[in-house]
């Protein structure tokens, strides 16, 4: 199948709080058009879990290798989060774009502040939302992976993400995923409408 991208090619930026469905929009996406797009490999100082590989699940780095990486200015967004750093390399940005690729990035809410505040960062930032916060309490709940500890911090976290979303002019869109066929016909029409309609 030949590539179809986008007619903006620039940085594709989606967040959201967790349980509202990014990772199975991105994956449509992809699987709708292989050879596209593309997700970059994120920098992590956690241990890696059973089944992870290095270089596909994440680079796992030291906390001085990372460090070092900042100071660098290697990262396009990065934040701590449960006792550990992430982080996105702008290598990892260049190697894909290098082959063709438009670029993915899921990043949390701290990540969309950095690269919002960086001029030398061109990207679309697409933010997705449950359809109500009970909605998303019990999707959380549903996937099963989580102690309660951590489900609070998660709902938490994201009333914080919720509300940063509702300022004026962060976001370029908005998707509401109520249902998922709906959010994602939302999601591929705002990435391959034409240039003139930004």
């Amino acid at each position: 199948m030949t590539p179809t991208p986008p007619p903006d090619r620039r940085l594709i930026v989606i967040s959201g709080p967790s349980g509202t469905g990014k990772g199975t929009l991105c994956q449509k996406l992809f699987d709708a058009h292989p050879d596209t797009f593309a997700l970059t490999v994120s920098h992590t100082t956690r241990k890696p879990r059973a089944g992870e590989v290095e270089g596909v699940t994440y680079f796992f780095v030291s906390p001085s290798t990372f460090t070092s990486l900042v100071s660098q200015d290697g990262f396009v967004e990065h934040t701590f989060f449960g006792g550990n750093y992430y982080g996105t390399s702008k290598k990892t940005i260049a190697d894909q774009i290098a082959k063709g690729l438009v670029v993915v990035l899921e990043v949390e809410m701290e990540g969309i502040q950095q690269m919002r505040a960086s001029s030398s960062i061109h990207a679309r930032y697409i933010f997705v939302k449950p359809p109500s916060f009970e909605t998303l309490e019990a999707r959380l709940r549903s996937r099963g992976t989580e102690n309660e500890e951590d489900i609070q911090k998660r709902l938490a976290r994201a009333e914080v993400e919720l509300e940063y979303a509702d300022t004026a002019g962060v976001h370029d869109k908005i998707i509401i995923n109520d249902d998922l066929k709906k959010a994602y016909e939302e999601l591929h029409e705002f990435i391959y409408r034409p240039q003139n309609g930004i």
